[in-house]
């Protein structure tokens, strides 16, 4: 039996004929499951981009009578995870009767407003720009999609003559316009014109395909991109090499990412100069065959093609003129150098927004780079979050298939400048960025927590991320990072965090850690020095090891972590919070605890000194100090438990209750606790206090600073 994935070779045949007959007579599932399966292809269409429709008949609940009803991806959704509630459903013979009332283009926005007055469904998501695209064409199932290939033939100088010639005139072409009801119009007139076509490719922008059914507009989808992808992998290098062919061979991948860790947070800084943003490098194949390539310099100015791409990364990338080998160490030298190359870029963003605004335009946007290309290194890109930092990576290796596919088969165009920002500034999409939610307290923050894995150090972890922030998972011990890694990607996704193993006794350990947060995200904003462990013994008991371990983990580490997190924060010249998790034993004498006490009061102190030489740069020292936080502690899961109940003369599960009882307040403190603490010291409240300490233990009166 002939199976329908072998004629395929450069998309991904996804159809379970099992799983799709599970869904007959229920065109919206199918439509549902259609659209997942085209969203898992990054071949087919970015995170976020295109359009998938069907036409059902259906009830309507006001007259009783059957009336077809489109379904069609609502604003702001992506098809790989689209679901039924993600979908609006609008009358049919509605959106038609619009027409009647069009104008012309000036009325493009107020249509939008209208398409809600023709909503079937009241519960389901309001209608994207895109709705008359789809609603116009008379196909009961409708992709409209943004793969490579077809945008390559879109982008390309004679793109449509090669359409026209690749498909034998099967394939219709519309030229570049703005998305909305004008270019709904445009794709209904060429299918009239042209009865018979299975598809429309539209200038600069992507592609429409149509069937009968849910699998026959999916294969139909499949088979249009498979040709275009074909035709382009037969065109390279038989014109002339790809980009040019190579002007330099970069370094090997481990150089690599030492130079990115390096430069990261320096170009972070330059890059949060209006609000804090996030990092994100890639050394993709495709990047560094385009950045390392003859052609970079003539085809990096010209921007994307596709509005879906640009609206992620900026019309155009910074390009940095820096040797791939160059010597990162010097940072102050290295920011001079760089410098000019920022400025330039926002004057040149800044005159790009005088030369097109409208008199309605909205205020400009930040004017950084979003994309910067590294020649010989890769490619860092910075947004809000990790997320859309990572989207942008991706979606800019988009534009680069792009133009790599149209200089094969003829020459790269990108769109019109005003045309771009037409697209940028779209008051629509100006509405879209208003509704978003409110940044959190620490969004665009990344932040580094010793000892996460685990109590008080993953509370804090938790709450940060909860809170926007993405955090640096890490511990010493490997089978508990592991344990916390799965949590974490369960409850918060891949782009909250990153994991590291960290030793804080371990100097090499140390920069390793600061080295993935400097090449995962860009930098760093926040150390919490929250890694321990406790020894409870008389003092004839204390041995040089015990004395030698509490001081190289607490006291030792907790230099050697902030004077590396101090390198980092002054390269992105932004400051920064170091928070050191001490404890009330800093301040209280107690029975056998020689050792850690007075660890802890040389962390206190060190926080003080710390403080007082990390101000001229706007870096913070603040401490918590905890007492008995014992739910998921580590050091309370030996003998330090046993060593205190023994000191005070109690059973070991009745430590909880008798902390409790010695306190004001007569609580049992919780890892969550000290993380309120400390979301407080770093959440913007507090941005003008440094040298503090901050007791969360219930109130002991002995403990009191003052």
């Amino acid at each position: 039996m002939f199976d329908e994935r072998n004629r395929f070779k450069r998309v991904s045949y996804l159809w379970d004929e099992t799983e799709a007959a599970k869904l007959v007579g229920d065109e919206v599932a199918l439509l549902l499951y259609r659209s997942n399966l085209l969203g898992a292809d990054l071949r087919l269409t970015n995170y976020g981009g295109g359009n998938t429709s069907c036409k059902t008949e259906a009830l309507d609940p006001l007259t009783g009578d059957l009336t077809e009803v489109m379904w069609i991806k609502g604003s702001g959704g992506d098809i790989g995870t689209l679901k039924r509630n993600g979908l609006a459903a609008l009358y049919v013979e509605r959106l038609k009767s619009l027409k009647k009332i069009y104008t012309g283009l000036d009325q493009e926005d107020k249509m939008v407003e209208l398409f809600n007055h023709c909503i079937y469904d009241l519960d389901s998501k309001a209608p994207s720009i895109d709705t008359p695209l789809h609603g116009f064409l008379p196909f009961k199932h409708i992709d409209h999609l943004h793969p490579d290939a077809a945008i390559a033939i879109a982008a390309a100088k004679d793109g449509q003559q090669i359409t026209y010639d690749l498909f034998e005139g099967t394939i219709g072409w519309v030229d570049w316009q703005k998305p909305g009801f004008d270019l709904g119009l445009k794709l209904k007139k060429c299918v009239d014109e042209n009865p018979g076509i299975r598809g429309i490719m539209l200038g600069s922008h992507g592609l429409f395909t149509w069937g009968k059914t849910a699998y026959e507009s999916y294969v139909n989808t499949l088979e249009v991109i498979e040709i275009c992808a074909t035709y382009l992998e037969e065109n390279y290098n038989k014109k002339r090499p790809v980009f040019g062919g190579q002007k330099l061979s970069g370094p090997d991948q481990s150089v690599r990412e030492a130079q990115a860790a390096l430069l990261s947070p320096i170009l972070r800084g330059f890059c949060s100069s209006e609000r804090h943003m996030v990092g994100h490098f890639t050394d993709d194949a495709r990047v560094l065959e385009f950045i390392n390539s003859n052609d970079l310099a003539r085809l990096a100015p010209l921007g994307t093609s596709c509005p879906d791409h640009f609206l992620r990364t900026k019309i155009s990338p910074l390009v940095l003129e820096l040797e791939a080998l160059a010597d990162l160490s010097d940072a102050d030298k290295i920011k001079e150098l760089l410098a000019p190359a920022f400025v330039t870029y926002r004057e040149i963003y800044a005159a790009y927004y005088e030369r097109c605004k409208h008199e309605n335009s909205p205020a400009m946007r930040d004017a950084n780079p979003v994309v910067i290309l590294y020649p010989g290194i890769g490619l860092f890109s910075f947004s809000k979050d990790k997320q859309t930092a990572r989207v942008a990576a991706e979606f800019y290796i988009n534009a680069i298939n792009v133009m790599k596919g149209a200089e094969a088969i003829s020459e790269y165009t990108s769109l019109p400048r005003q045309e771009a920002f037409n697209i940028e500034y779209w008051l629509l999409e100006e509405a879209k960025l208003q509704r978003m939610p409110k940044p959190k307290a620490l969004s665009g923050k990344i932040a580094l927590i010793t000892g996460s894995a685990g109590g008080i150090g993953k509370a804090i972890s938790k709450k940060f991320v909860e809170e926007g922030a993405v955090v640096i998972l890490n511990d010493n011990d490997a089978g508990r990072l592991a344990q916390a890694d799965q949590e974490f990607e369960s409850l918060y996704g891949k782009d909250a965090y990153t994991t590291a193993l960290l030793d804080v006794t371990n100097a090499e350990g140390i920069n390793k850690a600061f080295n993935i947060a400097a090449l995962v995200f860009g930098g760093l904003d926040i150390v919490v020095n929250c890694a321990g462990l406790s020894i409870s013994k008389p003092i004839e008991a204390h041995t040089d090891k015990d004395w030698d371990l509490l001081y190289n983990v607490l006291v030792k580490g907790q230099f050697k972590v902030t004077q590396a997190s101090v390198g980092i924060m002054r390269k992105q010249a932004m400051g920064g919070d170091i928070l050191n998790i001490v404890s009330k034993n800093a301040l209280v004498s107690g029975p056998d605890n020689a050792g850690y006490g007075s660890a802890k009061a040389a962390q206190l102190h060190l926080s003080r000194l710390t403080a007082a030489e990390l101000g001229a740069d706007k870096i913070r020292v603040n401490v918590v100090n905890p007492d008995a936080v014992i739910s998921d502690s580590k050091i309370w899961e030996g003998e330090w438990a046993a060593g205190r109940a023994k000191a005070y003369g109690i059973k070991v599960e009745d430590l909880p209750s008798f902390y409790a009882k010695r306190t004001l307040l007569n609580k049992i403190i919780l890892p969550e606790d000290i993380a309120n603490a400390c979301l407080v010291f770093v959440g913007g409240l507090l941005n003008k206090s440094t040298g503090n300490v901050l007791n969360v233990d219930g109130g002991v009166a002995m403990a009191f600073v003052r």
